[in-house]
């Protein structure tokens, strides 16, 4: 297969030329000897990947990065002369023991129309034919983004508690090529919302998936995907987490600021220009003006300082769902900005996504949880 190339350079005195490539969501690193034309062979870590190298002035030492979908990445020195390399961090907790994490493995499913589409699977250790779990559709942010094999502290906290979990690389996604991922231009919450049920059907088939226990969860565009499927598509999935997601494309692409105008443009292409005759689509797509359709429990988490997804999005489209009688929780962040960075918002946000999956989903606790409640 041929791969996406992210970056080649020399080192400072031209004698290795290192290249990135993007091989089925995962970093591949080569380092040819410039002289040679021969690869060097890189130090072999027993179930890591290396991830990203660098080299010291004189060139005789490299410093590089290895980790895994079942393990945060450590630091590790490697003396090219003597091929002796030290670890200098390990970063994984304490507390955590490292094989309770679960290494993800890549699967590819057909969808409704015959193209192929990339996902990375997290099966829970306890996950079997006699003992079902239930499951996520987790779909990432965008558009274009990709979901790639590292470590993933939240997809880990899931799984542990027993749930599966299947990122899927819709069309759309970086990574496969440009015909793949001009796939889904002007035709978002569509052909790509299709391919992440025909995840969910996937994972139905699964021996050890609980077939009736599957939701879906996303970031930004992650979570536009999750309110779409809630409302284009409402008894596909049992649940939703949307996690900062665009609601209403016709204000996002309005409120882009003009520091992003390189940003705007590209998705203007992809998406449209609200500006012109696209906006009658762009609303269409848009789950805020069709949340009456949505049935199904739904939980939202937004940061107030988010400048690329409005608080306001995510106000509405609560407001919008609770109207149908549907569990809605809504976790609101004021010192957070498009994404959760601060580690005491980061547990508040898993535990309380964690909470509502546990009562909506797994059915596991007796009591709701009342408005409110941490």
């Amino acid at each position: 297969k041929n791969w996406d190339i992210w970056g080649t350079y020399f080192t400072e005195n031209g004698t290795y030329q290192v290249t990135y490539i993007n091989e089925d969501a995962k970093n591949v690193i080569e380092i040819k000897n410039v002289g040679t034309g021969e690869n060097v062979v890189l130090p072999s870590l027993d179930g890591l990947d290396v991830t990203s190298v660098d080299f010291s002035d004189d060139e005789k030492l490299m410093r590089f990065y290895a980790g895994g979908s079942h393990t945060p990445s450590n630091l590790f020195v490697y003396n090219l002369e003597t091929k002796e390399q030290t670890q200098l961090t390990n970063v994984l907790n304490s507390e955590i023991n490292g094989e309770d994490l679960v290494n993800a493995e890549v699967i590819r499913y057909k969808s409704f129309d015959g193209v192929e589409i990339p996902a990375i699977y997290y099966k829970p250790h306890q996950a079997s034919a006699d003992t079902k779990v239930p499951a996520l559709v987790w779909v990432h942010g965008g558009p274009g983004g990709q979901s790639r094999q590292n470590f993933s502290s939240f997809i880990q906290y899931l799984t542990n508690h027993g749930y599966a979990v299947l990122a899927v690389n819709n069309r759309g996604s970086s990574g496969y090529g440009k015909t793949f991922y001009q796939m889904d231009d002007l035709n978002h919450g569509d052909k790509d919302l299709k391919d992440c049920v025909e995840g969910k059907n996937w994972l139905a088939q699964q021996p050890e998936i609980d077939a009736n226990k599957i939701g879906i969860i996303g970031g930004s565009y992650g979570g536009y995907m999750t309110m779409a499927a809630l409302t284009y598509t409402p008894e596909e999935f049992a649940v939703g987490v949307n996690l900062f997601g665009v609601t209403n494309w016709v204000r996002t692409l309005k409120s882009i600021p003009p520091w992003w105008e390189s940003f705007k443009d590209a998705l203007y292409k992809e998406l449209g220009d609200p500006y012109s005759a696209d906006s009658v689509r762009l609303k269409e797509i848009s789950p805020l003006f069709h949340t009456d359709k949505v049935t199904k429990p739904l939980i939202v988490l937004q940061g107030s300082q988010d400048p690329r997804v409005l608080q306001v999005e995510s106000d509405e489209i609560v407001a919008g769902v609770k109207k149908n009688g549907v569990p809605v929780e809504y976790v609101l962040f004021e010192d957070e900005g498009h994404g959760f960075v601060k580690k005491e918002n980061q547990i508040e946000a898993y535990s309380r996504v964690l909470d509502f999956l546990d009562l909506y989903l797994k059915k596991d606790k007796a009591t709701p949880i009342e408005e409110g409640d941490k």
